[in-house]
């Protein structure tokens, strides 16, 4: 099976415009297959097919890449490692902590650490208010929050000044945007073309000034 997802990704690979080496993709494949097998026994994703989960999982989170600036990424609600694990491997040399309460996906994260040597890569069983961290980090990321509002809210005390959040989105949610909390801004709403995803979506990306 491996072979045929790694060609199944690397043209996905090809359609976001994004050139990734043969040991990324094989480390995006290896993640895949683990979570695939640990998800039926510990059921850390609602989607259960790997060929599902490589366009739902991997190239949409691979489709956030290109627009992360900054060194030092905390993933909240990061549940199986969804986008930091992807994110952490076509990125090697930022360091990317995986936040989450729950103790069976730590333990699945810490799996996947170790067996894919992942050095840039920290698991953390924790619930977002209680997280310290000093500086902060330059971007937090999340496909989890339902609201902007809340994900701003729960996770300011992280975030540096000039820091970003990057949240996935499916339609563009007007309604949000116009009620951040002050001193936030929207830098960008990018449209994400994902490959082989017949739905929307977008990029939130906000600046705390």
């Amino acid at each position: 099976m491996a072979p045929q997802l790694e060609a199944r990704l690397g043209e996905g690979l090809v359609e976001l415009g994004q050139r990734r080496s043969k040991v990324e993709i094989r480390l995006l494949i290896q993640y895949l297959l683990l979570l695939s097998r640990w998800n039926k026994a510990f059921n850390l994703t609602a989607i259960k097919h790997p060929e599902t989960m490589l366009t739902r999982h991997l190239l949409d989170s691979l489709a956030m890449a290109p627009y992360l600036s900054g060194e030092k990424f905390l993933d909240v609600g990061t549940g199986a490692g969804l986008p930091g694990v992807p994110l952490a491997i076509v990125n090697p040399h930022r360091e990317f902590d995986l936040l989450d309460s729950n103790g069976k996906k730590i333990r699945f994260l810490f799996q996947v650490r170790t067996q894919l040597g992942l050095k840039n890569v920290q698991e953390v069983q924790q619930r977002v208010e209680e997280r310290t961290v000093s500086p902060g980090y330059e971007g937090i990321l999340s496909r989890a929050f339902s609201s902007l509002v809340d994900m701003v809210q729960s996770t300011q005390h992280l975030l540096a000044s000039g820091g970003k959040y990057y949240a996935m989105k499916g339609k563009v949610p007007h309604a949000e945007l116009k009620v951040l909390p002050k001193g936030y801004i929207v830098e960008a709403v990018v449209k994400l073309v994902v490959p082989r995803l017949d739905e929307e979506r977008h990029l939130i990306v906000i600046e705390k000034k």
